[in-house]
């Protein structure tokens, strides 16, 4: 389990391909910290840690993964928020993250508002019933709040500290994001079908 609050942002290194997807390389110092086995998300993206040693460390790509998040377009010299397994004794500052993404969007706008800045996204239909007005979404592992809601897009402020800790800072118009609805909506809706509540 995550919470959305970014620990370091580290550079793709190198993509190589493998018989079950493909192997990714991150250059961070925080590599000489994980354990072998320890959940990382990148992007938001859970991965396990396969290789490390003090100046990066690995992790493999399944073909799913590849095609159902951003990570199938990662290319060297990409910057990625990486975020540790939180601890069970520790505050809990962001939201629910699990690191299972629900879908791509796509940025429709980046535009500054005093010190800090909007980030317009649209999302595939089929997530609207798990959107809440000022609840939480997961923006490429960043744990942030729906600022405005409209049938297949949301907007969400990034504050100066968030901006400069993160990689949201290098988004632009058409980049694709991953994102991860609020695990306690996932299940309301869950219910709400199941259930058949109106």
């Amino acid at each position: 389990m995550f919470t959305g609050l970014i620990e370091t942002v580290a550079t793709v290194a190198r993509v190589d391909p493998v018989s079950s997807g493909y192997r990714l390389r991150l250059d961070t110092p925080l590599g000489a910290e994980l354990q072998l086995g320890e959940s990382v998300t990148v992007d938001g993206v859970c991965l396990t840690v396969i290789a490390r040693d003090a100046g990066g460390w690995d992790a493999d790509v399944g073909p799913e993964t590849a095609r159902v998040t951003t990570l199938g377009t990662f290319t060297p010299g990409r910057r990625v928020n990486l975020e540790r397994a939180m601890r069970a004794d520790s505050r809990f500052g962001g939201h629910l993250v699990q690191g299972h993404v629900d879908a791509t969007g796509a940025v429709a706008g980046v535009r500054p508002d005093g010190d800090s800045y909007w980030i317009d996204v649209t999302f595939p239909a089929p997530l609207s019933p798990m959107f809440v007005p000022k609840g939480s979404v997961a923006l490429n592992g960043v744990s942030l709040t729906v600022a405005t809601l409209e049938e297949a897009r949301f907007s969400v402020m990034i504050i100066p500290f968030t901006w400069d800790h993160t990689n949201l800072s290098d988004l632009r118009a058409g980049a694709l994001v991953n994102l991860e609805c609020d695990m306690v909506g996932k299940y309301v809706a869950r219910a709400a079908q199941w259930y058949r509540i109106p």
